[in-house]
C-alpha cells in the first residue's frame, strides 16, 4: 500500500498504468492529462490531510470483503448520485479495465437514477457517451 505522506500520488500512478493499458482517444487523453496535472499540483502543496485523503481513496478500492470490482460499481453509483462528472469518468475507466459489461453499467445507471432522481439524467447521458468512447477503443 501507499504511505499517506508519499511524494507520488497513488492516483497519478493509476493514471500512468491506465495510459499503458488503454489506447487514448482525444477525449479520454484530455481527461487523464488534466486529472494528473491537477492531482500533482494539489499534492505539491504538501498538505498532509489532502495526501491522506488521496491515500484513503486509493486504499478503499482494493479487494476486501467486497471485490475491487464491486467497490468500483458502488463508487460509480455514488458519483452519479453526487453528480461528479470527473468521478464518474474515473470510475467508468476503472470499471472498463475490470471488464464490467455494458449491461452491468446500464444497471448501475438505473440504480443511480432511481436513488438520485431525474437530476442524474444529464450525468447519465455524459456517462453513457464516455463509456461508449471507452468501448470504441477495443
Amino acid at each position: 500500500m501507499y504511505e499517506a505522506e508519499s511524494e507520488k500520488s497513488p492516483l497519478s500512478l493509476s493514471f500512468q498504468n491506465k495510459s499503458q493499458i488503454f489506447p487514448m482517444s482525444e477525449k479520454i487523453q484530455e481527461f487523464r492529462q488534466y486529472r494528473e496535472k491537477m492531482n500533482e499540483r494539489l499534492l505539491a502543496a504538501d498538505n498532509k490531510i489532502i495526501k491522506r485523503i488521496f491515500n484513503l481513496d486509493t486504499n478503499t478500492y482494493v479487494d476486501g470483503a467486497l471485490s475491487a470490482r464491486e467497490k468500483e460499481l458502488l463508487g460509480l453509483v455514488a458519483s452519479m448520485v453526487l453528480r461528479c462528472d470527473d468521478c464518474i469518468k474515473y470510475h467508468l475507466e476503472t470499471c472498463f479495465e475490470l471488464k464490467v459489461t455494458k449491461d452491468q453499467i446500464m444497471e448501475v445507471f438505473a440504480v443511480a437514477n432511481l436513488v438520485g432522481g431525474t437530476i442524474v439524467i444529464p450525468h447519465t447521458r455524459r456517462a453513457l457517451e464516455y463509456w461508449e468512447e471507452l468501448e470504441s477503443l477495443i
